[in-house]
Formats: C-alpha cells, sequence, structure tokens
C-alpha cells in the first residue's frame, strides 16, 4: 500500500508508490534466509537529495598539508577540518592500511556515532581525481590533461573553468559540453567548434550567440535552425555578404560582447522551446536524458533504464532510485558518487556489490560501515569478519539501527566532511547559514582566499590591446583582477590569454566562479511542471490551440514559449 507521509524536515506532504515500497523491498539485505526490510524515508525527495549532497563537494578546493609527508597539497579539505589528509599518490600506495583503523561495534553507541569517529580516523584522498596529468587544481575529473578549475569532467585536454564537460579540448568557461573543441562560455551543447556563446546546440562551427541550432556552421543571433549557414538572426546571407558582415563586428571587445549577450537572450525569448532537452528517449519524464527508457524524474542522464529520482548518470544504469552522480550501477540507492551492484546509503563507492553505509571503497562486497577500503569483502567498520560472522553480526547492527532510527536513512548532515556552503548542496539547494544550520548542515566560515589588498588591474576593453602590446600583456599577467561583481581577486594565466587571443575573446572581468554561476542559471531547475503545449499555429494536426500536456521544467510563469514535442519539430525542423 503506498504510503502518504509528512516530511520530518520542511513538513512538506509526499507519498512514498506502491512502487517505491516494491524496489525497497527488493533491495533489502536478506541474511541468514531473513529479510531485513529497508524502512519507508521519513524525508520528501527534495530534503533527501539535499542530505545527500551535502556529502559532495566538487567545487571548493584549499592548499593544505599531506598528513603523512608533509606536502603542500590541493584539497577539497579545508585546513581547519579535522580529517586527515593524504597526498593522492600516498592515499593509493601501500604506505598505510585502512584496515588498522578497524574497530568492533559497540552497542553501547549507535551506528552513526561510531560511523563519524571512524571517518574522523581514517585518512582520506585529497581530491576526486583519477588519471590526470598536470591538471592539480581540478576535482571530479578523470583522464584529464594540462586543464585548470575543471569539475565533473573526464577526457579533457588543455580546458579551463569548465564543468561536467566530456571528450573536450581547448575549451574555456563551458558546463555540459561534450566532444567539443575551441569553445568558449557554451551550455549543454555536443559536437561544436570554434565557437562561443552557445546554448543547446548540436554539430555547430564557426557559429555564435546563437540557440537549439543543429548541424549549423557559421551562424550568429539564430535560434531553431538545423542544416543551415551564413544566417543571422535566423536570415540567410550568401557567403561573402555573410563574411562582411561578421567582419564589421569586432566581437575582441568587451562592449560588444555584451550587446550582442543581451541581444541574443532577447532573441531566446521569441524562439520555440521544446518541451524537454531529452534525445532519443522512450516512456521517459525528466530533463537532459539521452537513450534513457522507463526513467521518471531524472535529470541528466545517458543510456539509462527504469531509474527513478535520479541526477547525473554517467552511463548504462539501471534499476535504481534517489541517487545522484552514478556511472555503470544497478539497484543502487540513496547515495551519490555511486557505481556497482546494491550499493545503498553510499558515498562514492566505486563498483562492487552489497554495500551498506560505506565512504570511498572501491571494488568491495558485502560490507558495512567502512570507509577507504579496497578490493575486501566482509568488513565491518574497517574489521574483517568471516562470512558466517559478517552474517551473524550485521543484522544485530540492523536491530540497534531500527531502534535508534537510523536503518534505511541516509547518513545525517551533521557528520557531512564538509560545510553546507562548499557542496552542491548549496548549488541546486541554495541558503543562508541560519537556514543550513537549522536543517542540521555545517557552514564553512572561515575564508581561504588569498587576501589582497593592493592596487587592481584593471583589463582593457578590447584583445587587441594586449596582440598589440607586449607591455600590456606584462602587467596582465602580473596583475591582480577584482571580480567586478563579487569583488574576489584572480588572475589571468598564459595560457588562458593565449586562448582569448587565438580566438579573439576580450579578458574576462568577473571571477571564474561567477562566471560558472552565471551559466549555471541558463540551466532549468530540476523541477517538473504540468502543462499544455502553447502551440495554435494552423497545420500541425490540430485546430486552434494544441491539446498536447506534458511535464517540462519550464514553469508555467516563464515567458518562453513551449511546444510539445510534435509541434516543436513541425515548426522547427
Amino acid at each position: 500500500m503506498a504510503e502518504n507521509k509528512t516530511c520530518k524536515q520542511c513538513g512538506q506532504e509526499f507519498v512514498v508508490s506502491d512502487d517505491d515500497l516494491a524496489f525497497l523491498e527488493k533491495i533489502s539485505p536478506v541474511l541468514n534466509g531473513r529479510v531485513y526490510k529497508i524502512d519507508a524515508p521519513k524525508l520528501c525527495y527534495t530534503c533527501r537529495q539535499i542530505r545527500r549532497l551535502c556529502w559532495r563537494n566538487e567545487r571548493s578546493l584549499y592548499k593544505r598539508k599531506c598528513d603523512k609527508t608533509g606536502e603542500e597539497i590541493v584539497s577539497v579539505y579545508s585546513p581547519d577540518k579535522p580529517y586527515k589528509v593524504y597526498k593522492n599518490s600516498v592515499w593509493r600506495s601501500d604506505d598505510w592500511d585502512p584496515m588498522s583503523f578497524g574497530r568492533e561495534f559497540d552497542f553501547n553507541q549507535s551506528f552513526f556515532e561510531q560511523f563519524n569517529e571512524l571517518l574522523l580516523a581514517v585518512p582520506r584522498q585529497a581530491n576526486n581525481t583519477t588519471i590526470v596529468e598536470n591538471s592539480n587544481f581540478c576535482n571530479q575529473t578523470w583522464q584529464t590533461k594540462d586543464s585548470y578549475l575543471c569539475f565533473n569532467a573526464g577526457y579533457a585536454e588543455r580546458c579551463y573553468y569548465c564543468t561536467e564537460t566530456f571528450y573536450t579540448k581547448d575549451c574555456i568557461d563551458c558546463f555540459d559540453i561534450r566532444n567539443c573543441e575551441y569553445c568558449y562560455h557554451c551550455f549543454d551543447c555536443d559536437h561544436c567548434h570554434n565557437s562561443m556563446y552557445l546554448e543547446h546546440c548540436e554539430n555547430c562551427s564557426e557559429s555564435y550567440f546563437s540557440y537549439d541550432c543543429r548541424g549549423c556552421n557559421n551562424v550568429l543571433l539564430c535560434a531553431g535552425l538545423h542544416n543551415k549557414q551564413y544566417c543571422i538572426e535566423n536570415k540567410e546571407y550568401s557567403e561573402e555578404e555573410y563574411k562582411k558582415k561578421l567582419k564589421e563586428i569586432d566581437f575582441g571587445r568587451r562592449s560588444v560582447v555584451e550587446e550582442y549577450k543581451k541581444r541574443s537572450g532577447e532573441g531566446m525569448l521569441k524562439a520555440i522551446h521544446k518541451e524537454n532537452n531529452n534525445v532519443k528517449t522512450e516512456n521517459c519524464t525528466g530533463d537532459y536524458l539521452i537513450e534513457c527508457k522507463d526513467c521518471k524524474k531524472c535529470f541528466n542522464a545517458y543510456k539509462s533504464q527504469n531509474c527513478v529520482r535520479i541526477t547525473n548518470i554517467d552511463a548504462d544504469s539501471k534499476d535504481c532510485r534517489d541517487l545522484d552522480y552514478i556511472t555503470e550501477a544497478e539497484l543502487c540507492y540513496d547515495g551519490t558518487s555511486n557505481a556497482g551492484y546494491k550499493n545503498r546509503f553510499s558515498v562514492w563507492t566505486a563498483y562492487g556489490d552489497s554495500n551498506l553505509y560505506c565512504n570511498f571503497i572501491d571494488y568491495c562486497s558485502n560490507c558495512f560501515g567502512c570507509i577507504g577500503i579496497n578490493h575486501k569483502q566482509h568488513c565491518i567498520l574497517n574489521k574483517q569478519y568471516t562470512k558466517e560472522e559478517y552474517d551473524k553480526l550485521v543484522p544485530k547492527i540492523i536491530e540497534r539501527m531500527q531502534k535508534d532510527g537510523e536503518w534505511g536513512e541516509f547518513c545525517p548532515m551533521k557528520m557531512s566532511l564538509f560545510g553546507y556552503n562548499e557542496t552542491m548542496a548549496n548549488i541546486y539547494h541554495p541558503k543562508t547559514k541560519a537556514e543550513a544550520e537549522k536543517i542540521g548542515g555545517k557552514w564553512q566560515d572561515k575564508e581561504y582566499n588569498p587576501d589582497y589588498k593592493g592596487e587592481a588591474y584593471e583589463p582593457k576593453d578590447s584583445i587587441d590591446d594586449y596582440i598589440n602590446s607586449d607591455e600590456e600583456v606584462k602587467k596582465l599577467l602580473a596583475g591582480v583582477l577584482k571580480c567586478e561583481k563579487s569583488g574576489k581577486p584572480f588572475k589571468i594565466m598564459p595560457q588562458e590569454l593565449a586562448f582569448y587571443i587565438r580566438q579573439r575573446i576580450p579578458v574576462p572581468t568577473k571571477h571564474s566562479e561567477v562566471r560558472y554561476k552565471e551559466l549555471f542559471k541558463l540551466r532549468n531547475p530540476r523541477v517538473l511542471y504540468h502543462r499544455q503545449c502553447m502551440c495554435d499555429l494552423p497545420g500541425h494536426d490540430h485546430s486552434g490551440h494544441c491539446p498536447n500536456e506534458f511535464e517540462t521544467t519550464y514553469a508555467p510563469e516563464r515567458p518562453e514559449k513551449v511546444y510539445c514535442e510534435s509541434c516543436y519539430q513541425k515548426e522547427v525542423i
């Protein structure tokens, strides 16, 4: 029977469906022939996601000492954090043994109390990078080379200030792009080249300030074009006319760029917007889904099926629920940064199976409350047991957790390794310090940004000032800039300036984090609204207003024209 519940955190009513309850029973551990059923959640979906995302610091980086070698390292843990932090290569070496921190379960304490003590004892990896070269100031990246301040990125080379970028080269200030090269300030683009200020574009090159274009070359201020070239504001020109008009526009001047950004925004509001940004999906609800089937309330997912309430699936996941940032996962539940089979209530569980309440473990099976171990099985709180001992002890721990109201609940925010304002929770669900602390979150008060009180260098309006003057280049690279919006100091790197000069892009006047937040605002909130198609055009298989209804991330009060898939295809393609 479906359960109607009231969230114990925000007070909102929510429903745990029959399907949810069946799923929980399916993933509940079976020990000695008995099913230890996972209880229905006590918090609504949003509050559960906030609790999980509090455990993922993706963007806050600090300099601190390695607690093993004393070397200065770049870490997601600020110097005032109480955890032991090791340089990545040391953490993954044989110079220490996470099993040496193992301890017996104490039935005079709650599980979460003991798990928190283990979190404080076991050394942690400085940041979450794998197979990277000359990319120290990055996090949640893999197969990345010569990149700087990139986050949640894979197979990136010579990229700077990019987030959720995959198979990219020579890109700056981009968010959610794939297979792109020489792109600047682009959002949700695939296979684009030598372009800037694009949104929702695919297979475009040498294109600028355009929205929802496919297979286009040499377009400017265009929206909804497919397989076109030499167009300005959706009007087609000859190659000679287009190039002549383009030559008259100086995109190397900041004031001109700001003017065209404004014009692009105005054009986007007039464009037709499809109900969602899904591609090759079947029976799905959500947004930014690619090649997915039977996924409900999912966002930014790739090649997955039968998943519910999940965000950021890199690939090949199925039958999972209530997760964030996963890949190749099956029957996993209520966690973040996970892969594998039947991993539940865990953070960064890389593959393996049947693990519960674990943190940063690799290729482990049947482990409970473990941290930092790899290729192990039948461990509890980092202590090794036989299968028989494990199967006997875990039920007793579960019974204690049931008594304490912990069983079936993700780890509380007060145990998180980070302040709320350091995590992805604050990106997707921003709160003040008082609001975060009210729901049990921590807050990182101490700032570790460079304290610069000297004179700030003011970048020139035109990139030509640096192309034509070595003296200005020296001043820029030696100087410290002050963000015109946040006031934070920042610098321009030589490689970065070389990109701006090559692409004729004016030097930025805003801090990279401010620029990221501007890009982030281009992504619709991950909330679904029930709406009706706004099309009333003739020739679309309907008379008068289109009757089609759908769920979309465009709120009803927004000004965009939102069409159903059918009307969009007829009008735009």
